[in-house]
């Protein structure tokens, strides 16, 4: 099939588009066009999510049913305008020493993006300054993960809990869902070490699991986590991302990692409820605005 292109101009920068109708979630026919769209329409509030944060990009060039790959560098044919920084990986998985990122700041990158089947964005937990110093973390995540057969309406339960942990210790949270069977609660801190609020997000997640051994469990191991939520607090290893606010996920169907009111964590009877595709999150914005915002400006200290 020819490779049909359209050129867009945005912000000054001239796109070539290629095959917008291609089918990118066969099972309700969504095309890499609605992802674009898609992408285009939420970057006001997906954008401040994204920027200057390192960004791991999951991409799927034949669709979700094809075979996906991570990429953290750069790819070849990354046009001049795309902020690019260079950040040393000591120990990656493909020995080498540095990484060059992209960093989704503006839409033209985060359209440039979808049109190479990024459809998932993954970012850590620091920023970059505007030379390309890495920083030290600003947020805090933990990372509720169900064994089956519990599901996300167990993983709000465990979001309460830790919400009135973190509240006894004068700290916000924020939830989100992953857009898949999980969800993640954000704290936002004053820039602090990954070593720091790994310890801090440990000692929760141990201290959920002794006084909720039934609903709850800190550790890794497989055979102990059927019927319970874990509570990865391994995501604020420096080294390590999580799905982005706002983002696609590579599921059968297009789901987003969706910002949830805590009304909606505290009144979720079934998983369902708070599965969100493209168009409620479009709608969602429209009607909440974006419940992340906080998460730009306020500058917590851990106890």
């Amino acid at each position: 099939m020819a490779d049909k292109a359209t050129r867009v101009r945005i912000d000054g920068h001239v796109l070539s588009l290629s095959n917008l109708d291609k089918v990118l979630y066969p099972e309700v026919g969504f095309t890499k066009g609605e992802v674009i769209d898609y992408y285009s329409r939420i970057a006001p509030v997906l954008l401040p999510r994204l920027t200057d944060r390192p960004l791991t990009r999951k991409r799927w060039p034949d669709g979700v049913s094809g075979q996906p790959f991570f990429e953290k560098n750069v790819p070849r044919g990354t046009p001049d305008w795309v902020r690019t920084v260079t950040v040393a990986s000591p120990g990656s998985t493909r020995d080498r020493e540095e990484v060059e990122y992209v960093v989704a700041d503006d839409l033209p990158t985060l359209v440039w993006l979808s049109n190479l089947a990024a459809l998932e964005l993954h970012v850590p937990q620091w920023r970059v300054g505007p030379r390309g110093g890495v920083r030290k973390p600003d947020l805090l995540v933990v990372d509720l993960d169900p064994g089956p057969p519990a599901d996300l309406v167990a993983c709000c339960e465990v979001a309460l809990l830790l919400r009135d942990l973190f509240d006894a210790d004068g700290l916000r949270a924020w939830a989100k869902t992953s857009g898949g069977k999980g969800m993640q609660l954000y704290v936002p801190v004053a820039e602090t070490s990954g070593e720091t609020t790994s310890a801090y997000a440990k000692e929760l997640a141990e201290k959920l699991a002794h006084d909720r051994p039934e609903l709850v469990v800190s550790s890794m191991r497989r055979s102990l986590r059927p019927g319970k939520v874990l509570l990865d607090w391994s995501q604020n290893n420096p080294a390590k991302t999580t799905i982005a606010a706002y983002s696609l996920r590579g599921r059968e169907t297009p789901t987003v990692s969706t910002p949830l009111t805590w009304e909606e964590v505290e009144g979720c009877e079934d998983a369902a409820e708070l599965s969100f595709g493209p168009a409620d999150v479009l709608d969602r914005v429209e009607e909440f605005g974006d419940l992340f915002a906080d998460l730009s400006t306020l500058e917590q200290r851990l106890p």
